[in-house]
């Protein structure tokens, strides 16, 4: 078993190798659910995991959408460094964008609540790899970061709207 950056590269290449045999294992559908709990927090619920979004003590909705961009990020550049066999000295990404909450707010006229645009950047010392390798890393990101993938293009929303008197 090879441990390096905190993965299993064994089991890694395993499932690897099992979906490129079978496509489908590679397949997700996570559902989660937002409970109501006050004020602008909830508690997000997804199999036996739980965390909390918005109010005083939690980032907001629009900040947790920046989170998953950079942390999924970081998973990106960890598993494949791993895979490439590159140790991580250091990782972190930096992200931001601007947003108007006048539509949020319910102000006529206003221009859409949804970020303007995003911008990031990644910071990583891997000692020993090429510029080469880090080319690669970089193509792995812009290609393989599902948030990012999901972010950089328009993705069907389809509401439904179950309210009761």
């Amino acid at each position: 078993m090879i441990i390096l950056n905190g993965n299993n590269v064994t089991e890694l290449n395993q499932f690897i190798e099992a979906v490129r045999r079978d496509p489908t294992r590679a397949d997700r559908n996570p559902k989660l659910t937002a409970h109501w709990v006050g004020g602008s927090r909830s508690r997000v619920e997804c199999d036996d995991k739980v965390m909390y979004i918005g109010g005083d003590d939690e980032l907001n909705a629009m900040r947790v959408l920046l989170a998953a961009l950079a942390a999924c990020d970081v998973d990106v550049i960890a598993t494949h460094a791993s895979l490439m066999g590159l140790e991580i000295e250091t990782l972190s990404v930096e992200v931001g964008g601007r947003f108007n909450v006048c539509a949020y707010l319910g102000l006529p006229e206003a221009p859409g609540s949804g970020y303007d645009g995003v911008a990031y950047t990644i910071h990583a010392r891997i000692p020993g790899a090429t510029l080469e390798q880090l080319a690669e890393l970089r193509r792995r990101v812009e290609y393989g970061s599902p948030v990012g993938n999901s972010l950089a293009r328009a993705i069907p929303l389809k509401m439904n709207f179950d309210a009761h008197v």
